[in-house]
């Protein structure tokens, strides 16, 4: 997992969207690992055409729902992580008003380093971000793997970048819009919200010692 900046910045093991300026364009606590997410290659499968996913939180509930002829690849990762209960426990690390919302590293360390380097190829942007799109978080070509963000607002600057939605949120999104922002940026953008590279390495436990009010996901599930 790698960092992003709006063009595109590096910073040792994340994922993460960089804010644009004003102006201008895991002990965890989600449940035990599970054997099977800690073997990606083994987590593969086509997802429905359309489908809906729920995500019970700390604020409330909220549904996304995903279009795969909007981004293949992505919708696809998604449901599988969804389906066998990747997000679960997994906190919004990174929650910045009037931008958007990042979440997708889990809580335990050893499912963190194992999806590390399973990337994904890359989507046509098919479909911009308007309010409320979900789209994969990327440090370049080709490297998207399971951290994802909602824009709380249209941020159509990105698309030219490749961040293709895959999603948007139908139901809930006063619910997105309620979550904890209080801590700003990450550490490595300058702020002083959480470090990626010390949740991937310590989990929920570093989350709960040093920013105790983000919310979390307590569940995610696909639904009927």
């Amino acid at each position: 997992m790698k960092t992003i900046h709006v063009s595109i910045f590096l910073c040792s093991s994340l994922l993460a969207l960089a804010q644009p300026q004003p102006g201008g364009k895991e002990p965890p606590r989600g449940p035990g690992s599970k054997p099977s997410l800690l073997n990606p290659a083994a987590l593969k499968a086509k997802a429905p055409d359309d489908f809906k996913a729920q995500f019970t939180t700390t604020k409330g509930d909220f549904v996304v729902e995903v279009h795969r002829d909007w981004a293949p690849n992505g919708a696809d990762r998604f449901y599988v992580l969804v389906k066998n209960g990747f997000y679960d426990g997994a906190e919004f690390f990174r929650v910045i008003p009037n931008f958007m919302v990042q979440f997708g590293i889990p809580g335990n360390p050893k499912i963190a380093a194992a999806w590390a380097h399973a990337n994904l190829r890359d989507d046509p942007v098919k479909q911009g971000n308007k309010r409320g799109r979900i789209t994969y978080a990327m440090a370049g070509p080709n490297t998207r793997t399971s951290q994802v963000f909602i824009n709380f607002r249209d941020n159509s600057n990105l698309d030219s970048q490749g961040f293709a939605a895959f999603g948007e949120v139908t139901e809930g999104m006063d619910v997105v819009d309620k979550l904890y922002g209080g801590y700003g940026d990450m550490q490595e953008m300058g702020g002083h919200g959480p470090s990626p590279s010390k949740i991937e390495s310590e989990g929920n436990a570093y989350l709960d010692k040093n920013f105790s009010q983000l919310d979390k996901i307590k569940t995610a599930k696909i639904l009927p």
